[in-house]
């Protein structure tokens, strides 16, 4: 991923790059600190089905059954899980050997 670069707060023009922890403009090579807001995106926080901020070791509980694909297992209402592992993408949540959406699951 690479950080956007601002233009340049001397000069206005946008050909600028980053070097080391500084912005520079290629045009009068004026040098400004990066931001810390500019540099990191804002990690993804990932709820539950009543809006609650899940995090990695909490203990969730089923709200619907769900079918296991490609077995005959099924999820049942009720089901506490524990000690679950936040992941990035569509089923965000790691349960067991299960990938979980977090629109199915509540706080313990």
């Amino acid at each position: 991923m690479s950080i956007p670069t601002p233009a340049c707060p001397q000069c206005t023009l946008d050909e600028t790059h980053v070097e080391g922890a500084n912005h520079v403009c290629d045009t009068c090579g004026y040098e400004w600190p990066v931001d810390i807001a500019d540099a990191a995106p804002a990690a993804e926080v990932i709820r539950d089905a009543n809006g609650v901020v899940l995090a990695d070791g909490d203990t969730v509980v089923m709200i619907k059954d769900l079918k296991v694909k490609g077995s005959s297992t099924t999820l049942k209402v009720g089901t506490k899980i524990k000690n679950i592992r936040l992941r990035d993408g569509d089923h965000a949540v790691e349960a067991g050997g299960y990938m979980l959406k977090a629109e199915f699951l509540r706080k313990a």
